[in-house]
């Protein structure tokens, strides 16, 4: 694909036109010009290092884990992962690009590596596992070569320092609302911790012994789920020697988004040939959030699901360790995808050649048990790029056909191997997660009212979250939607993320609208700087521009900040739903919002004309302003969210005493993986626990499993897969569960005896708040440990 207008022929040569756009441009000679050049180049990537290490440092995570966990990432996945990256692509681009594939190629392989370290009893040579990928390189001549790779091309100052800025604001994001919130360890009785927290803490300490995993909260029982993510800091605990919480609670988030948005960056540009493609599009899928004109924002304000960005950074760490993955599978796909005639915007990047197929195969089989909404929206990207190209040219697209079933089959292996076609509760019911706002159970609305109802609810679905792509829109339009191969695979995955959102009924549905947005946000950001380029702004013109673009942040955050329930009100009374009573009350301020917004879009747009007739230099710019501000309004969300991270506390922030981890710990540093815990703990409630006898009411209870690293003989069900795709709160085995219970309440010799033969449990692990253990336990156990609340047995 040519650049779209007159304006490449006027950009002078190649060189020169990467100049301009902030594409690469080829080093002189190969080398760097001097020490002063090197600093300079590297100067960006050290600034977000060094900020990241400061954030570190203040959230109390000691010096020796940064440096830990810093050894880990450069040994135990950059650099094995890059030698293979270069290996497989024909032809270097940039040393970022190589790095940041690198990576993704270097989680790929600690999964197999994990595989067979933990399959065979050697997790203590794990921080040897890279030799198997550096001794070949080192030994082979044919693949010494990939240690020093001559030919980069350097990317801009301008755009380095973009990327990094965008990596530092995501770190600084992170340490406002998780970091400095949120201790390593519970300290004291009143810690409070999202609920999911320990309980994937739990999988990754399962982890580390268990090939594949099982459910730690009720023995032996399978873990059919996507459960790559804890592998990763299952091999970042045994390579790095760091513990489990620090990594959960401090390492692997801001690592990890770092990383996405550098991927997203460099797989902007390789399938554009626009190098800022790239750096936009990283701002719309982590900087702008969901649009919406509530404050505080917690749980039953986000109505169509889960958001990418406030509390989910954090807190679904299988979701933050997808985003790379999908991001790289994306660029891959692409990549061949250009193969069938699409040429770079400035031909500038070169073509990864037939290694791009391994890596294909690479990140599709990674994505598969990462999040299991990416390969289905990847190949729904990619069936709708076959099907347009097959009515394009009446030819079958065989190479996305090879693509199809590369990524076919790395689906077909999760869903029957990984997943055992565990639904988890999903169910195919069209509109289901959205039909609420629109119900009209005592048919008070006309066919009319009720027709306006559900067309709003559907324009309010995509505001709230598609908002952000509407970039495309003028790149679809200019073209009169005769897109290429690429861009019909991202404009599919970007519609079939939220599709399936709208046909799968449940709550996990809405990661299938987060799995769409990378593709749409890669498409909007393409849009949005054809656009930028076509109005060809001066240098006044774009500082204008970007501080016009801060003061509207800045506006339409303070005004949901301070006004937020003064324009709830309004807007309810302007409807006659004063009461908020109505199934629609929820989407109101955010339908207004818009409504409002439009109208002072069309008077801005009707002055702009105007002016234009005076002012030549605004004509034909109006657009690209418009398109801005379209673009960023669902920025104040994370501007918000830091706000209300200080203000309010999350929905699902329930408590974790400290007197609980102290005693789960104690367990750890005292048991072998293969012992058998035993506890009365099995419900939570966000004020405090469960009563005893309560049976079936929110079995939540993770903390244990979770911090001592060891499987539980029946803890908190309410996550295991069983349970999830029955959709019941009742444990599946009510003998075992009395069995377990009877030896905290009711223990006999038998029942101890029972368990320590049959089940191999070693510990018993009471807690005192619900109800005190039976004074009998103390004379057929031994006591071990005890700190007031908590008590721990031993059999033997």
């Amino acid at each position: 694909m040519g650049t779209t207008d007159s304006t490449a022929s006027s950009l002078g040569t190649p060189t020169e036109a990467g100049r301009r756009l902030g594409a690469p441009v080829p080093e002189a000679g190969g080398a760097p010009s001097g020490a002063a050049a090197r600093l300079a180049r590297f100067l960006p990537a050290l600034a977000a290092y060094g900020l990241l290490v400061a954030l570190l440092l203040a959230s109390d995570t000691s010096p020796g884990d940064v440096a830990r966990y810093t050894f880990y990432a450069a040994w135990g996945v950059v650099l094995p992962g890059t030698l293979v990256f270069r290996a497989l692509r024909r032809r270097p681009h940039t040393l970022i690009e190589d790095l940041a594939f690198g990576a993704v190629v270097g989680l790929v392989l600690e999964l197999a590596a994990w595989a067979v370290l933990v399959g065979l009893g050697l997790q203590s040579a794990a921080t040897a596992w890279p030799l198997a990928v550096v001794v070949p390189f080192a030994a082979v001549p044919r693949l010494r070569r990939h240690w020093l790779p001559r030919g980069y091309r350097r990317t801009s100052t301008a755009w380095n320092w973009s990327v990094a800025g965008i990596v530092g604001g995501t770190s600084a994001y992170l340490y406002a609302v998780a970091l400095s919130r949120n201790p390593i360890l519970p300290d004291a009785e009143s810690t409070r911790q999202y609920i999911d927290l320990p309980y994937l803490l739990s999988l990754a300490g399962n982890a580390k012994h268990n090939v594949p995993l099982t459910f730690p909260q009720a023995a032996g029982e399978p873990l059919h789920y996507h459960w790559f993510t804890f592998v990763h800091m299952a091999m970042t605990d045994m390579v790095g020697h760091i513990d489990l919480p620090v990594v959960q609670m401090r390492l692997m988030v801001p690592a990890l988004v770092a990383l996405a948005m550098v991927v997203t960056a460099v797989v902007g540009h390789r399938l554009s040939g626009r190098a800022w493609v790239g750096p936009v599009a990283a701002l719309l899928v982590f900087a702008v959030g969901e649009f919406n004109a509530v404050y505080p924002l917690n749980t039953q304000g986000w109505p169509f699901g889960a958001p990418l960005v406030p509390l989910m950074a954090w807190t679904s760490l299988s979701l933050t360790y997808s985003q790379p993955l999908l991001m790289a599978l994306i660029g891959v796909v692409a990549d061949a995808l250009r193969r069938d005639g699409t040429d770079s915007g400035d031909e500038a990047v070169p073509r990864l050649g037939r290694g791009g197929y391994v890596l294909v195969a690479m990140f599709a089989l990674a994505s598969s048990a990462a999040k299991a909404s990416l390969l289905p929206v990847t190949l729904a990207g990619l069936a709708v790029a076959g099907l347009m190209v097959l009515i394009g040219t009446r030819r079958i697209p065989w190479t996305i056909v090879r693509l199809g079933a590369i990524v076919g089959g790395a689906q077909l292996f999760a869903t029957a191997v990984l997943f055992r076609f565990e639904s988890y509760g999903l169910e195919v019911l069209p509109f289901g997660n959205i039909e609420r706002y629109w119900a009209d159970p005592q048919h008070t609305r006309g066919t009319a009212v009720q027709a306006l109802v559900v067309a709003a609810t559907l324009v309010a679905f995509l505001l709230n979250h598609q908002l952000r792509l509407v970039g495309m829109l003028p790149l679809m339009w200019r073209r009169r939607l005769r897109l290429d191969p690429v861009q019909w695979f991202l404009l599919g995955g970007a519609v079939a993320g939220p599709a399936a959102y709208l046909v799968v009924n449940g709550f996990n549905a809405s990661y299938f609208t987060l799995a769409g947005l990378p593709f749409g946000v890669l498409l909007s950001a393409w849009g949005y700087c054809e656009v930028f380029e076509r109005a060809a702004l001066p240098a006044r013109g774009k500082a204008a521009l970007a501080a016009g673009t801060l003061a509207f942040v800045g506006l339409l955050t303070y005004g949901v900040h301070e006004y937020s329930g003064d324009w709830a009100r309004f807007a309810l009374d302007a409807i006659g739903d004063s009461a908020g009573a109505q199934s629609y009350t929820l989407l109101v301020p955010l339908l207004a919002a818009a409504a409002a917004l439009a109208g002072a879009a069309l008077v801005c747009g009707l002055l702009w004309w105007a002016a234009g007739r005076a002012l030549p230099a605004l004509r034909r710019r109006g657009g690209l302003v418009l398109l801005t501000a379209a673009l960023v309004a669902g920025a104040p969300s994370l501007l918000l969210d830091v706000a209300q991270a200080r203000q309010v506390t999350w929905d699902g922030a329930w408590p974790m005493p400290a007197s609980q981890v102290e005693a789960a710990r104690w367990v750890r540093a005292h048991s072998k993986p293969s012992d058998i815990l035993v506890t009365n703990d099995h419900y939570r409630s966000n004020a405090e626990y469960g009563a005893v006898g309560e049976a079936g009411w929110n079995p939540l209870s993770f903390w244990l499993s979770g911090y001592s690293e060891r499987s539980v003989l029946v803890e908190g069900w309410a996550y295991s897969p069983r349970l999830m795709s029955q959709k019941t709160a009742v444990f599946w085995d009510q003998p075992l569960l009395k069995l377990n219970d009877d030896a905290i309440y009711n223990p006999t010799a038998d029942i101890l005896r029972e368990l320590h033969d049959r089940y191999h449990v070693r510990y018993l692990v009471a807690d005192r708040k619900p109800v005190p253990e039976s004074p009998l336990l103390k004379t057929l156990a031994t006591p071990v440990f005890d700190n007031g609340r908590m008590a721990v047995y031993e059999l033997s």
